[in-house]
């Protein structure tokens, strides 16, 4: 019974991310989800509290990936970025935003451009705020292991630079390039982004 448990609860989340692509979450209404899922409303309330609930189980893998590579690229044991050669992490910070473009975009969709309404509305803020906290924590690390970089940044140059890879994402979502056309738009990015990074901090 567990089974089929598990399949009716993947049935609405895939039936309410249709509804929510189609007319964001605030107007999404719990009738269209269950009518989408072909199940009855009141069966709906047996897997989810909420419309809420919903939407938050459905962006859940996409928010876990981005805090995750948050916390690994600004961890104390990575100490590639120090390398002006890395062209190596150069090449993994790109495939994986590579990966999160392709796995991820109709949940990147939802969270950036449906999310009006629900508790994540605001996730772009919060997730910003929680990088500033992060980068300057790295920072701090990593100026015990070389004592004449410089870490003094100010912590609106950490939100712009959030902010970009924000906007980034969002670009690349709305543009529809191409395959081969999102890796040379990443790794420009990506590189523009570590040669700012190396010069203000005199690396």
């Amino acid at each position: 019974m567990q089974f089929l448990k598990d399949n009716i609860e993947e049935n609405i989340l895939n039936a309410a991310q249709k509804v929510f692509l189609r007319k964001n979450f605030q107007k999404a209404s719990m009738r269209e989800i269950a009518d989408e899922a072909h199940v009855g409303v009141s069966n709906i309330y047996n897997y989810f509290e909420s419309k809420d609930c919903i939407f938050y189980k459905l962006v859940k893998p996409l928010i876990d990936t981005l805090e995750q590579m948050l916390y690994k690229n600004h961890s104390g044991k990575n100490k590639d970025f120090l390398n002006k050669n890395s062209d190596i992490y150069l090449s993994c910070i790109v495939d994986e935003y590579l990966s999160l473009i392709q796995n991820y975009r109709s949940l990147l969709t939802l969270l950036f451009f449906h999310a009006q309404g629900s508790s994540l509305e605001n996730y772009k803020e919060e997730f910003t705020k929680q990088s500033i906290t992060v980068v300057k924590k790295y920072f701090l690390h990593i100026k015990q292991q070389y004592p004449n970089m410089n870490i003094n940044v100010s912590d609106f140059s950490i939100r712009l630079h959030t902010a970009w890879m924000f906007t980034l994402f969002e670009e690349l979502i709305k543009q529809r390039n191409k395959p081969k056309d999102v890796r040379q738009i990443i790794t420009e990015y990506i590189t523009f982004e570590f040669t700012g990074w190396r010069e203000l901090m005199k690396i």
